[in-house]
């Protein structure tokens, strides 16, 4: 799918004490260890095997507060791109802690196929996800690596399936919202000192026709 925008930003977005209460709040619940999708159990290999994609800490947050001081980035993210997805749901907020060493290498964000739910009264049964968003919550200067990337593999001036990595610089301020579609490829690089906070918010919608 070409794009006239890869991902769309917003510097400062979230006021700093926005952010420090979501990670007081955060801090404040039992964290797990983040899986990938189709991970089940989590025995001595396949905990080997989670570890060579992924590497962090997340709590689950669907607080009304929170959403209502992320959605309208997203939606001001999906016009002003031109995208124009249609979405009308929002998943639960991934708190996630990037501490010395962790990191999440590449992946998408998107499924194989819509979400089939015993409830298909559940809002997300039948849909996918098509926006992604990622919001820092610390200050740029307490952490060290955990370099939010993307690999524009399919855009116009890269050959088809050639690595095109682009480093997202607007993501560093603290406060700061990134917006882009599940579709496309990115990681976290490791976390080289301190502790690096993040919110990932993935937003569903009816398949793409």
């Amino acid at each position: 799918m070409e794009l006239n925008y890869y991902y769309w930003s917003f510097k400062s977005a979230v006021p700093e004490r926005i952010c420090d209460e979501i990670v007081k709040y955060g801090n404040s619940k039992e964290e797990k260890i983040a899986i990938v999708g189709g991970s089940k159990k989590l025995d001595k290999k396949g905990l080997k095997d989670l570890r060579k994609k992924r590497n962090s800490n997340v709590v689950w947050l669907s607080d009304r507060w929170i959403y209502e001081e992320i959605q309208p980035y997203i939606h001001a993210a999906n016009q002003n791109a031109g995208w124009k997805f249609n979405w009308d749901w929002s998943e639960s907020c991934q708190f996630t802690k990037y501490k010395k060493g962790q990191y999440y290498g590449w992946h998408i964000d998107s499924w194989k196929r819509p979400y089939e739910r015993k409830d298909t009264n559940d809002p997300s049964h039948g849909k996918i996800r098509k926006l992604s968003v990622t919001v820092s919550l610390s200050d740029p200067n307490t952490y060290k690596g955990g370099e939010l990337e993307f690999d524009f593999r399919n855009k116009d001036n890269s050959t088809d399936g050639v690595s095109n990595i682009e480093r997202c610089k607007e993501i560093k301020t603290k406060g700061s919202i990134v917006v882009f579609p599940s579709h496309l490829w990115h990681r976290v690089t490791p976390v080289t000192k301190g502790i690096r906070y993040s919110l990932v918010i993935w937003n569903l919608g009816e398949p793409f026709k």
